[in-house]
């Protein structure tokens, strides 16, 4: 029996297929899929990194399959991906990124062979999935040091690139379809516009969420600082759905942080920035104050 290597592979990602909207389809497929994806996400090696098996990124792959073709494979499917974490001595996991695909359509028959080609996109089940996993090591570097996975998040934007010339009928790829379509993401999180977001990710984890558990005013305090990066990353750009998607995932991380802690100016100011960024969760909010 082959041995996988506990050294090189950056990923520990639990991956689920819900089927259960689809009727008169063999759920070996369904099966045969979910398996295949955990393997091709957990044992190919992305990068040039090495992780140790313990520092490997948990993630999340949740696809419900909303149609099948079972004479074509043509699969129509919403994915929830997340990914998370660990803060610095201690049990506590943060979510780093979670956004949903509505769009995450494919070919797949049972037993189909994943392959993955940058240069040349023919396989968008694969295409969609190093979509997301390079996003999720880019992101998950930029909170281990300042703009730490810039190279990672450029194949991210490569694939979108090529995406556009080689997967031409594709929903998702594509500007201006949609403010939070695959484009649309790493389009913002890259934009030079947009480089106080990715500080705030660094000093948002590192320098915040890391030093709580040794020390709780300190760790606020580089929070805190973060979030006058959050601003300005907001005031740069104010139609970007960075921030807004943010809070959407940190939200009751970032109420426990300061609720009846801080003082008054400091939650008053927080309370502002969080109204103007994300109107929708304004009884969270509010318990900030």
């Amino acid at each position: 029996m082959a041995t996988i290597s506990a050294v090189g592979q950056e990923l520990d990602a639990r991956v689920v297929v819900n089927h259960q909207k689809v009727e008169g389809t063999n759920v070996s497929v369904f099966e045969s899929l979910q398996e295949s994806l955990t393997e091709f996400i957990n044992t190919r090696q992305w990068t040039n990194l090495q992780f140790q098996r313990n520092e490997r990124i948990a993630c999340n792959f949740n696809i419900t399959i909303n149609s099948y073709d079972d004479a074509t494979g043509d699969t129509k499917a919403e994915l929830l991906v997340q990914s998370t974490r660990p803060v610095y001595n201690s049990a506590y996991t943060t979510t780093v990124f979670s956004t949903s695909d509505a769009s995450f359509n494919f070919q797949y028959r049972e037993f189909d062979q994943l392959e993955f080609r940058l240069e040349t996109l023919d396989n968008e089940l694969t295409a969609l999935i190093a979509y997301y996993v390079y996003l999720i090591i880019g992101m998950d570097l930029d909170t281990m040091s300042p703009l730490g996975g810039t190279e990672q998040l450029e194949v991210v934007r490569t694939i979108v690139n090529n995406a556009q010339s080689f997967l031409l009928s594709a929903k998702g790829w594509k500007p201006f379809e949609d403010d939070k379509n695959r484009y649309a993401i790493i389009n913002d999180y890259l934009d030079n516009a947009m480089e106080p977001y990715r500080q705030f990710q660094y000093q948002y984890h590192r320098q915040g969420l890391d030093v709580m558990v040794e020390n709780a005013d300190r760790g606020r305090a580089g929070i805190t600082e973060a979030m006058a990066m959050l601003k300005q990353a907001n005031e740069n750009k104010p139609l970007s759905l960075l921030p807004q998607l943010m809070t959407e995932y940190k939200r009751d991380e970032i109420v426990n942080i300061y609720n009846g802690k801080a003082n008054v100016k400091e939650r008053e100011d927080l309370l502002e920035l969080l109204k103007r960024i994300n109107a929708s969760q304004i009884t969270y909010w509010r318990k900030i104050k």
